[in-house]
């Protein structure tokens, strides 16, 4: 699997801020080519985040979905199973850590972790933003958990 550069990221989030209709057109392409993919994050247990933070999470999905499709063709058709086993994987390593603070916490994660500018460009758009938190503390670890679990899937080999 390619590596997704920062490079790459920045130039799709600044495609996406300077026209709505390509972030649009990418969410068609996700609901197109990861049907499966796309109704995870629209799934019973994201109904416990506030509206925000559903839309924040689908939006920093899409960034991810698009990115990795610009280095990879094909991508792989993602199903439950794939998802589920990567869910889990990731809240037992979670589980592991004695870590309080966030970035702390999830730094485990990291750790020789081939597509770590996709996990630092979510854990920079999870961090604290005191003054106006588009993110609850509660919610965080369970976004980064899903955005995380998105990326495993999309570039699993």
């Amino acid at each position: 699997m390619p590596f997704v550069s920062q490079d790459i990221i920045d130039a799709i989030v600044e495609r996406f801020d300077n026209a709505e209709v390509a972030y649009e057109q990418a969410i068609e392409q996700f609901e197109q080519t990861q049907p499966i993919l796309l109704s995870y994050l629209f799934s019973e247990e994201f109904e416990v985040f506030t509206s925000d933070e559903r839309e924040f999470t689908l939006m920093l999905a899409v960034i991810i979905f698009t990115a990795v499709a610009e280095v990879r063709e094909p991508l792989p058709q993602i199903d439950e199973t794939a998802i589920a086993n990567a869910e889990e994987q990731n809240w037992a390593k979670l589980e592991g850590v004695s870590a309080r603070h966030f970035n702390e916490r999830i730094d485990v994660f990291f750790q020789d972790y081939p597509q770590e500018e996709l996990l630092a460009f979510v854990e920079d758009a999870l961090a604290d933003d005191d003054e106006d938190p588009i993110v609850t503390k509660e919610a965080r670890e369970a976004i980064f958990i899903t955005l995380k679990t998105v990326i495993d899937c999309l570039t699993a080999a």
